[in-house]
């Protein structure tokens, strides 16, 4: 091929020069865009290298002007003052609580595990988050009660699930198996799996196997369990409902109960990739310098079916509900009607609370526009437009998905196969109805016209919810997507677990799960209470607080100072009178949402303990001031390692500010700006803090 210039034509010499120019020039253009070449992918290559490899993830700085997530915090102010008593008031511990400290260890004659045992105890476990967790210490339990080997437990939610990476199983996708039994061993024997010649009998279900009921008692496992398991030296548990041991044990049980805490607050580690995702994000949370809240909705559909909820959603959602309700029923999980006054179950407080109410409650209670919110939960039932609300309220409302990019999320779930191509869906030709036979034998016309053919259904008029409601009173089988995603969502609540624990304050917007039992707030209440008790966790009573909520109606967010005080002395009194709630309702359901006073102590002298609940306001106050007064003092080197605070009478007044900018009675509260005062209706902080700090000194009488 040659190289023709427009000005070269017409002379052979010249043919011949303009030939090998053009040559030469070729040559130099591959060399350019060679070179261009490998300086992109060098430049490429940089990049990815200096994001995945910078110390501290300083790229995520929330004062530089690029950002790899897509939240992008907004404060008023740059900086919040932690020394004054505002700050106190939303942020500070509670005062009343400071005493109670985590202590867990054994406390009387608590023998080493012993070198032979009874057999192996093999679980398997199904259900959530918060039930593998709760079946986990009780097993535990379980196995030191009958003296056995416990085999590491399989969590049923991974094992049958396909398309998850095949790098870690069952256990070891959740938790760490190694600290597992390294932190146990003082307690139980541990093993990663069952002998061989165990192993061939299981596969061949040659062994004896035990559904176990939920909160099965002591007795039950000494007298039916305990003699199989002498004869044939393996028994096989299988966890169906979470929770395998009563949670209340006899008091000459009570080591045990500081065993379960010793599992669930020590022993359960999450694995390092959950952990390390885990730790990432809360350092983004606060590289800001800023405390956060965390929320959790519990807002599922198995929850809101069970306690009659239906009415809250409209559309497909009620009939979504409805339609998970009629099966629950239809299995014998609840027991009622089909239709409930949703409005009367909400006044009852068997309801939760709507995102766009926790956020007027929070507003009320003086969290400005700019507060940092972490949505937590796995699934919020009616999608995101349920959280609208609480974004127009609050400009920083984040999650784990705005905190984390892919590749992370990619690292934490192993290496998955891509099911989207490896099972294409493919839709069937539309099916023709033959007419009936006595349409063609008819006699002439008139005749009346035959009925039209049915419409063809194609896969994509019953794909999802709204199909399922209309076609099959069944649940529809999961499939291999589903069944993967349902994995992922253990992972998911690990990292919200973790998160809703280290929080500077949480809020749960409910505290059941579909069958009733506490869920995975109730959970996280309880590791704070374990962890540290005067953490600030609001646990609300949804009753008084529907009371509230429909006194002001429609006018929601124009609510006069009355409303607003008697918002903040609700939330501020159930900081602690909460605790009795959860003793009475909680405790008798799942030790771990409230394991107080078996797993904790009181450091300080007698006469400096803050915990005082008024004995004499009501049964349930009467009880949690016997179970904080029982508990026992703290071993003399706790106490040494910290000092006492001063006992001066500043200290002593109430986290109110006198000088707050408090929002004014006609202001609406999800305006973005709470220092001025357009209606000049100001609440009399004054007489206010009073009040608040006479309620504060008398211990939180109502």
């Amino acid at each position: 091929m040659k190289w023709v210039f427009p000005g070269k034509v017409g002379g052979g010499g010249g043919g011949g020069g303009g030939e090998g120019k053009a040559v030469v020039f070729k040559s130099k253009l591959k060399w350019v865009g060679l070179f261009g070449l490998v300086l992109s992918a060098f430049s490429l290559f940089t990049h990815f290298l200096l994001a995945r490899c910078t110390d501290g993830f300083a790229v995520t700085e929330y004062k530089s002007s690029v950002t790899i997530f897509s939240w992008r915090p907004i404060f008023e102010n740059a900086d919040l003052s932690t020394a004054t008593a505002l700050y106190r008031r939303l942020w500070g511990p509670v005062r009343r609580l400071e005493s109670i400290h985590p202590y867990a260890n054994p406390r009387g004659n608590y023998a080493a595990p012993a070198s032979q045992t009874n057999g192996f105890v093999f679980v398997r476990i199904r259900g959530g988050f918060h039930e593998i967790r709760n079946s986990i210490c009780d097993v535990v339990v379980v196995a030191r009660l009958l003296n056995a080997t416990l085999v590491i437990p399989e969590i049923q939610s991974t094992t049958s699930s396909k398309g998850i990476s095949t790098q870690f199983k069952s256990f070891a996708y959740l938790y760490s198996e190694d600290h597992f039994m390294a932190a146990l061993a003082e307690d139980i024997r541990i093993v990663k799996t069952l002998p061989k010649d165990l192993k061939g009998a299981r596969r061949k279900k040659e062994i004896p196997s035990f559904k176990v009921p939920n909160s099965a008692s002591p007795y039950y496992y000494l007298h039916h369990v305990l003699p199989v398991l002498s004869r044939h030296s393996v028994v096989e548990l299988v966890v169906p409902d979470g929770g395998c041991l009563q949670a209340l044990l006899p008091p000459h049980l009570e080591e045990y109960q500081r065993l379960r805490c010793r599992v669930a607050f020590h022993a359960l580690k999450f694995r390092d990739e959950v952990q390390e995702l885990s730790t990432k994000i809360l350092y983004r949370l606060r590289a800001s310098g800023r405390p956060f809240i965390a929320y959790d909705p519990g807002m599922t559909r198995d929850a809101l079916a069970y306690h009659g909820c239906a009415e809250l959603f409209q559309d497909v959602h009620t009939e979504l509900i409805q339609h998970k309700r009629a099966w629950m029923i239809k299995r014998g999980i609840v027991k009622g009607n089909l239709s409930v006054d949703s409005a009367e179950q909400r006044l009852n407080g068997l309801c939760p609370l709507m995102p766009e109410e926790i956020g007027i409650l929070l507003r009320a209670y003086g969290y400005s526009w700019d507060t940092i919110i972490y949505v937590s939960g796995g699934e919020v039932f009616g999608g995101q437009k349920k959280l609208i609300p609480l974004h127009a309220m609050f400009e920083n409302v984040v999650d784990r998905t705005s905190l984390s990019m892919p590749w992370e999320l990619n690292v934490m779930y192993g290496r998955e196969a891509n099911l989207v191509d490896k099972y294409p869906k493919t839709s069937p030709p539309a099916k023709e109805e033959k007419k009936p036979g006595a349409w063609k034998t008819s006699g002439p016309r008139p005749r009346p016209l035959p009925p039209p053919p049915a419409r063809a259904k194609y896969p994509y008029n019953i794909e999802g919810w709204w199909g399922l409601v209309a076609e099959s009173d069944n649940e529809p089988e999961s499939t291999v997507i589903e069944l993967r995603t349902n994995a992922h969502k253990l992972l998911w609540e690990a990292i919200d677990y973790t998160i809703c624990v280290e929080a500077d304050v949480f809020i749960p917007g409910f505290d059941r799960d579909g069958k009733g039992f506490p869920n995975f707030a109730s959970l996280v209440m309880g590791h704070r209470l374990y962890q540290l008790a005067n953490s600030k966790t609001f646990r609300i009573n949804r009753k008084e607080i529907a009371k509230l909520l429909e006194e002001v109606g429609d006018n929601f967010y124009q609510a006069n100072h009355t409303w607003i005080t008697s918002v903040r002395r609700h939330l501020r009194r159930e900081l602690v009178d909460g605790l009795a709630d959860e003793l009475r309702r909680s405790k008798p359901l799942s030790f771990l949402s409230f394991p107080i006073p078996e797993c904790s102590c009181l450091r300080g002298e007698p006469s400096e303990v803050s915990v005082s609940v008024n004995a004499s306001s009501s049964p349930d106050h009467s009880s949690l001031h016997d179970v904080l007064g029982s508990m026992q003092h703290c071993p003399s080197w706790m106490d040494a390692d910290v000092a006492s605070p001063p006992k001066d009478k500043e200290n002593e007044q109430d986290d109110v500010d006198e000088n707050e900018p408090d929002l004014p009675g006609a202001a609406p509260l999800f305006r973005q700006s709470v220092g001025s005062n357009e209606s000049g209706a100001e609440l009399s902080n004054k007489e206010e803090t009073q009040m608040e700090d006479q309620e504060e000194l008398e211990g939180g009488e109502r």
